[in-house]
């Protein structure tokens, strides 16, 4: 596994090199070939916060933890990542093939009930100057069945996901609704 750790606003050491390192290595007892893990280790003021990113099979998986303590810092975002993966094996473990399908039914049933409201009329939407685009990212789109997108944006704790539909090779993006459920946008 390829661990990069990046140190911001503080003193690089080779301790905490070491220690982030052991960590995340520890994960190996939960997921066998992770592939990549980069550890963002940053002071400010008195807080000291670890972010550590970790790619396995496809998957992203974020841990953030912020303490008085860089140590401490570092096995707390690795309790998030391990809660993480303890989600997932355990969603993987529970799968059934039946549930795609109910999950699909349901997300078209909230496609179906939402209403399509244009919020400016075309004499209001002349007087409004165009929105300026104030950030721009490049996006890696990763090919996901349904389940499996769903498994992701729930890990991430994302508010959306965007990713190549395995079943029909079409970009789709995922979201968030503002209850308990999920959106699917299908592009033709």
């Amino acid at each position: 596994m390829q661990i990069a750790v990046t140190f911001r606003h503080i003193e690089p050491s080779e301790a905490l090199k070491e220690f982030a390192q052991e960590k995340v290595t520890r994960i190996d007892k939960y997921i066998h070939t992770p592939s990549d893990a980069h550890v963002v280790l940053s002071k400010e003021k008195l807080e000291h916060r670890a972010d550590i990113t970790l790619q396995a099979h496809g998957l992203t998986l974020r841990g953030r933890s912020t303490s008085e303590d860089m140590y401490a810092s570092i096995d707390g975002a690795m309790r998030n990542i391990e809660k993480q993966v303890k989600k997932y094996r355990g969603k993987l473990s529970s799968h059934k093939s039946r549930e795609g399908k109910d999950l699909r039914a349901r997300l078209n049933r909230i496609a179906a009930s939402a209403e399509l409201i244009d919020p400016l009329s075309s004499q209001e939407a002349g007087k409004i100057l165009p929105p300026k685009i104030l950030d721009s990212k490049e996006l890696a789109v990763k090919t996901f069945n349904l389940e499996e997108a769903v498994m992701q944006i729930d890990l991430m704790n994302a508010a959306f996901l965007v990713f190549k539909n395995a079943d029909t090779d079409a970009i789709n993006v995922l979201y968030r609704n503002e209850g308990e459920g999920f959106g699917l946008i299908e592009t033709t």
